[in-house]
């Protein structure tokens, strides 16, 4: 581990972070007593790393307020799921309420923190995650707006490059747009980064299995 002048702090001696690995990074960050909601995909995993003394309590927008981590073997019941039709378990004091309910608690501001997945992220926080816009491409917006404007903190998680090695982390987002500089931290495999949406600001905090310098060469957006 070493820390480069600008203070990131660069973890050279090992990969890319797992999904899992990320998803815990990602839980570590959450403050104590937040509610949160963790959106579909790869955010759901957040859960299976929060510890009860955290006490985080999770929202999913299909009505719930107290998830817990993903329910296995005897603990799966097929009619308690989160918004990605996940078998979960609850927590003590769990409730359930109405789909609409639900949605008045995102738009309402009663959220500290959501976890988002991306397509594309802008340097100002824009945030693209439901639609490429290419033909035939199936749409999922989901509850997604909501939580872009609603949620006090916004996180996503996420590949930091496409399959084609495209770069997600971009000036500004070629994709249909979720919402508009509402995006406060990106985590990827390769690195956490803070967006300051009000200047495009952004700064890398840690590095995984590379350095601030090799991804920069790699970025098409500068960060310090």
């Amino acid at each position: 581990m070493t820390r480069t002048p600008a203070g990131t702090v660069e973890h050279v001696d090992r990969g890319p972070l797992t999904r899992d690995e990320l998803a815990a990074v990602i839980a570590r960050d959450i403050p104590a007593g937040s509610y949160v909601n963790l959106g579909i995909g790869q955010p759901t995993l957040v859960a299976d790393h929060l510890s009860p003394d955290d006490a985080v309590v999770l929202h999913t927008e299909n009505g719930m307020l107290g998830m817990g981590p993903a329910a296995r073997g005897d603990d799966i019941d097929p009619d308690l799921t989160n918004a990605g039709k996940i078998a979960v378990t609850e927590m003590p004091g769990a409730s359930y309420f109405h789909h609409a309910d639900s949605f008045a608690m995102m738009r309402g501001g009663h959220l500290d923190v959501c976890v988002l997945g991306a397509l594309q992220v802008s340097r100002y926080g824009d945030l693209a995650n439901w639609h490429t816009g290419e033909p035939g491409a199936i749409p999922a917006v989901g509850g997604a707006m909501d939580l872009a404007i609603g949620a006090k903190k916004v996180f996503v998680m996420m590949d930091l490059f496409t399959k084609d090695g495209a770069a997600k982390l971009v000036p500004s987002c070629t994709y249909p747009l979720t919402g508009l500089r509402c995006v406060s931290r990106v985590y990827t495999e390769h690195a956490i980064f803070d967006i300051d949406t009000a200047t495009g600001t952004i700064r890398t905090s840690e590095t995984f299995g590379t350095t601030a310098a090799d991804l920069a060469a790699r970025l098409p957006v500068r960060f310090s």
